[in-house]
């Protein structure tokens, strides 16, 4: 019989394989068989979609409490606000590739399999984790708008990028192609997504938390 406290390591260590292994057949894809020369350009555009920025810090933060938990990175990574912002962007990821860019990408063989995981195994997985694992009833309604700043960064940054390479990660970030007043649409609209989900995970959290208040032992 599994004993309570080893359930988060069995679930941490399992996603944690999957994440880096579907991160690492990603790249191989990306990769491919391009020439050398090719490799810095198509390693910073892998570095340039969301999808793959957010899953390799999930997939740390699934690594590091495991294996250093009492350094830096590991009580950064197991803190209950990292662990909510990081299943609020990963939960983006999914509902955003689901709806926003399944129809336009249609993977097969071991690409269909990376993409799987990355869009909706990983991101079901790293919620699941935040539900299950992490305690309750310590965040603030602000926190969400604070944890805007990551997919702000990306953006400018992908702007930036895209003017200067020619390449664009997503069709609804493409300037060349929207022009500003669209693009700026889609923008707001993400951001407007994240505020969303991120909220809704404060409102979870505060009822699980209140609940585990009220389930626990009163006093005499």
């Amino acid at each position: 019989m599994l004993r309570a406290r080893d359930r988060p390591r069995l679930w941490r260590s399992t996603f944690a394989v999957v994440g880096w292994a579907a991160l690492a057949l990603q790249y191989i894809l990306m990769v491919g068989p391009e020439p050398l020369k090719a490799m810095p350009g198509l390693t910073v555009n892998f570095f340039s979609y969301f999808t793959i920025l957010t899953n390799v810090l999930a997939a740390l933060a699934l690594t590091a409490p495991l294996v250093r938990p009492e350094s830096r990175l590991g009580r950064w990574a197991a803190s209950e606000g990292v662990r909510a912002a990081l299943a609020m962007y990963i939960a983006v990821v999914g509902l955003t590739y689901h709806f926003l860019l399944s129809h336009v990408w249609d993977p097969q063989g071991l690409a269909w399999a990376a993409n799987g995981l990355l869009h909706y195994v990983m991101p079901i997985a790293v919620v699941l984790d935040w539900l299950m694992f992490t305690p309750k009833g310590l965040l603030r309604w602000r926190d969400p708008v604070k944890w805007l700043a990551f997919p702000v960064i990306y953006t400018g940054w992908t702007v930036i990028h895209g003017f200067a390479s020619g390449w664009w990660p997503y069709w609804f970030m493409n300037v060349p192609v929207l022009g500003w007043a669209k693009t700026g649409f889609w923008a707001v609209a993400m951001l407007g997504l994240f505020l969303v989900v991120g909220l809704a995970l404060v409102g979870v959290d505060r009822v699980m938390g209140r609940a585990a208040r009220d389930s626990g032992p009163r006093p005499a």
